[in-house]
């Protein structure tokens, strides 16, 4: 029977994240807009842009109606800003400088935690 590496860092993520989000100045995010924050943080790392119609047209995040109401949602959250692009009818969805210092925090306690499990 399979087990388990001593090493899997992926079983302490979810207490990681719960614990660096519970001590974030930022307002908790739903399951819903944690999905939403995935998609752009992936992009963002992508060095991709991504703007609102583009994330209203992926229909595995569900209902154009819910994702614009979630992205408003996260505005005032403090999590995403909208950025103007060269149209001035597309509006680029960005990370907030809080919101990628969370990120950043994430990533440090999961490396952190990798080095010592691997020690």
């Amino acid at each position: 029977m399979p087990t388990l590496r001593q090493d899997a860092t992926y079983i302490s993520f979810p207490e990681i994240l719960s614990s660096v989000l519970e001590n974030s100045a930022l307002p908790a995010l739903g399951p819903f807009e944690q999905r939403i924050l995935r998609t752009v943080a992936r992009a963002g790392y992508d060095k991709s842009r991504l703007s609102v119609r583009d994330l209203m047209a992926m229909r595995e995040l569900g209902a154009a109606a819910t994702i614009h109401s979630r992205l408003k949602s996260m505005q005032k959250k403090g999590w995403i800003s909208l950025a103007d692009t060269e149209d001035a009818r597309r509006k680029q969805v960005v990370l907030t400088e809080p919101a990628l210092r969370i990120l950043d925090e994430v990533g440090t306690r999961i490396e952190q935690t990798s080095k010592n499990k691997c020690l």
